[in-house]
Parts: structure tokens; sequence; C-alpha cells
């Protein structure tokens, strides 16, 4: 049982797990998107409304500040657009090679974080600031003729861009942040980890793709799937440990590893004494 808790799961099947994760998330995201844009333009003005009366509308100065340095701008439309995706695809594999004791409750806190979040595309749609001129709000991308992930009408159609609320750039971010910290062995591994999700919500608020609101409900969201999953896991709750015992020893039946499998798979007790 030791040495089953301190292995990640097979490549093949994480791969092809993500794989069908991320393909449902975008293809969800896309008919998702409702029919007219009125919803996400009127949900704009709240979150605007509620951040001026706390004092926390932050973000058309950002904006303005940014535009004022123009490579800078062009720089942070590339982060944008891609350390999203390079960053967490890193960790991901990082943390299946190097930390795998750790893997599987890490990997589940940021897939149930992510589908819960479809939620919230789907019940409150959001224009992002980007789309509010009428405000002061200008986009980078398009001002500066700039590389983004919205440069061209083709990246914008094959997305929702009034999935904004909530911000899973700021919540996968401190996904990354926290693994870092917490497993990274070097003191510079856990100084890059504490300043890439700050980094990531200054981008995400001056290039005016998302609100102080969304990008607190993303933080607030992975936070909560990590506290979650960590107590699943970790904690191991006795119904898990039962289910999880029979679908692991049905599934070493069929795949010719169960020869001897009617052995037992160990109490509740004994497996959470394995687990860190």
């Amino acid at each position: 049982m030791r040495r089953r808790v301190r292995t990640a799961p097979p490549v093949w099947r994480e791969l092809l797990l993500v794989v069908l994760f991320y393909t449902a998330y975008t293809l969800t995201r896309i008919i998702l998107v409702q029919d007219g844009t009125g919803p996400a333009f009127e949900n704009a003005d709240q979150i605007l409304a509620a951040e001026r009366a706390l004092g926390l509308d932050i973000e058309l100065y950002l904006n303005e500040t940014l535009l004022a340095v123009p490579w800078l701008a062009r720089a942070a439309n590339v982060f944008y657009a891609t350390m999203h995706f390079i960053v967490t695809l890193g960790v991901v594999v990082w943390l299946y090679r190097y930390r795998p004791q750790h893997y599987r409750w890490l990997r589940t806190s940021i897939m149930v974080a992510t589908g819960v979040a479809l939620l919230g595309f789907w019940l409150y749609p959001l224009a992002p600031p980007r789309f509010l001129q009428h405000e002061g709000f200008v986009d980078p991308v398009t001002a500066l003729h700039s590389l983004g992930l919205y440069a061209s009408d083709a990246s914008g159609t094959l997305t929702n861009q009034y999935a904004a609320m909530p911000s899973m750039h700021a919540g996968w971010a401190l996904w990354c942040g926290v693994i870092l910290v917490k497993l990274a062995a070097h003191k510079w591994t856990k100084a890059l980890g504490a300043m890439y999700p700050a980094t990531t919500v200054v981008v995400i608020l001056s290039t005016a793709n998302h609100y102080v609101l969304d990008a607190v409900a993303g933080i607030a969201l992975v936070s909560g799937a990590l506290w979650l999953s960590w107590v699943l896991y970790a904690r191991c709750p006795g119904p898990l440990l039962v289910a999880r015992a029979r679908v692991s020893h049905r599934l070493a039946q069929r795949t010719g590893r169960g020869a001897g499998g009617g052995r037992a798979a160990g109490s509740p007790a004994t497996r959470c004494a394995g687990r860190t």
C-alpha cells in the first residue's frame, strides 16, 4: 500500500484524462455562450457598481498605466495568452514526475475547481472590461496590434469570451503557486511560486480581461477545492476508501493484475497511515 500511495497513476491514463477533461471544458465553454450578450453586459455593470461601492475598482487605473508602457503591455498580452497553459502544464508534469505522493489529490482539486467554474460561466455570463469602451477600458491586444489570446477573429470565435466569472487564470495560478511554495526544494523556485499568482492577477486586471471580484472568486474556488481534495485524500474518510478499494480491485481483475487479488486491500486506518 505504501508503494502504491507514493507512485502516481499510469501516465497513459493521466494523459487520456487530461485530454478528455480539457476537451470537455473547452467545448462546454463554447456551448454555454447564450443567445445575445445583454446579460453579460448587465452583469458587468453590476460588478463595476459593486467594486466602486467597495473601493475595489482599480482595473481602469491598471489598464491606463499598462498602456502607457507599450513594450510592457505587449509582454503582458503574451503572458496572458501563454503562461496560463505553459506553467500549469509544467507544474502538472513536475508534480507527476517528482512529487507522485501528492499528485492524485492535487490533480483532483484543479479538476473539481475547473468543473465548478463551468457553472459560473453558465449562470453568470460576464463581459470582460476590454468590451466596456464606454467606461474607458482599452484592449491592449487590439490597440497595439499585439500577439494575444484573442488577437484574431478565429481565436475569438472558438471560445466563450464572456466566461470571466470566476477567473480561472487567477485560480490556476494560485494552484501552481501553492504547489511550488509547498513542495519545491529550492528557495528561488518557492519565490517564483509566490510571485506567479500575484503577477497573473496584475496581468489579467491591467489587460482588461478580468475584474477584481472574479479574480477573488477564482482564488476562493481553487482554495476550497484544494481543501476539499486534501480532506478526501489525506484524511481518508471510510466510505471513500471502501469505494476506491472496490474500484481498484475490479480494475486489477480486468487488466490481469488481480491474480491473488482476493486479499483484502487493508483497513481505512492502515491506508491513512501510509498517506502524506
